[in-house]
């Protein structure tokens, strides 16, 4: 009657179903509902052991994921600014390798320039001293017979008046035109010794400024040579850690979006 009241098929076919069995089909429908409440309760604490594993498992990806690529950043800078370092210092040793050759090779050509010039000077005084030399040899002489032939006419018996006194011939000038030539002399030779001991000085200098630069250009050469394998290493390295970070970013972008893929059904819905 309650049935057909309220119209309720529901409760009619149940009203129907216990007529017939009251006892049985009440505990079959009871215990019928006990399993699926049980299966209702079995899949919810799977989905939820499934949740909690997808989710941890997930948040380690990310963390992992997210330290390497910050990791990999670090390191790209890192290189970069080495590599930076490492094109500057090696174009400033090239330019200075440059530059030493430049100064060598000047220094080069001043200095057989200087040392021509110098042997010219000490060959042109060489041969004016041997040509004084050889003009004091002949005064000397003729000097030293004017005076015998003067003392020679002094012992003649009859002497003309105008002999009254000693002849001298040129002695007075002799010691002026020799010691004249002697102070000649005695500057070119000056000159030679200065300039051999200048042309040797300068040579001096000379070697030991094309050692330094040598041993200079040679360091530089080294080090230029060092930097540069290293900056090929690290280049070489560079592109391995983009290529390495480019598939960590591609796999952290993938955990970030299985994360937001698990929201809805694990963190939203409050099962974890």
């Amino acid at each position: 009657e309650r049935a057909h009241a309220l119209n309720s098929r529901v409760l009619s076919a149940l009203a129907v179903r216990v007529e017939a069995d009251p006892f049985v089909k009440v505990k079959k429908m009871i215990k019928d509902l006990i399993v699926r409440l049980m299966e209702e309760a079995n899949e919810e604490a799977e989905h939820k052991g499934w949740c909690d594993t997808e989710l941890s498992t997930n948040e380690q990806t990310r963390k992992e994921k997210t330290e390497a690529v910050e990791t990999l950043h670090a390191e790209i800078d890192q290189l970069e600014a080495s590599i930076a370092k490492l094109t500057e210092d090696i174009s400033e040793l090239t330019k200075a390798v440059a530059e030493l050759d430049a100064a060598m090779s000047e220094a080069t050509t001043l200095r057989l320039d200087e040392k021509a010039k110098n042997e010219q000077t000490i060959k042109d005084a060489g041969e004016a001293q041997t040509a004084v030399a050889q003009a004091l040899t002949v005064l000397k002489e003729f000097y030293a017979k004017a005076g015998e032939a003067t003392a020679f006419m002094q012992q003649q018996p009859a002497a003309p008046e105008i002999f009254d006194a000693p002849y001298k011939g040129m002695q007075s000038e002799n010691g002026g035109v020799i010691g004249m030539l002697e102070v000649i002399e005695s500057d070119f030779a000056r000159l030679e010794a200065d300039t051999t001991a200048g042309e040797a000085t300068a040579q001096k200098e000379y070697d030991n400024f094309m050692t330094d630069s040598k041993v200079d250009k040679e360091a530089k050469s080294k080090d230029t040579e060092h930097k540069t394998a290293k900056k090929q290493d690290e280049e070489q390295a560079l592109t391995v850690k983009g290529n390495d970070l480019e598939g960590t970013q591609k796999e952290l972008d993938a955990a970030l979006a299985y994360f937001d893929k698990l929201k809805p059904s694990c963190v939203d819905a409050g099962v974890s």
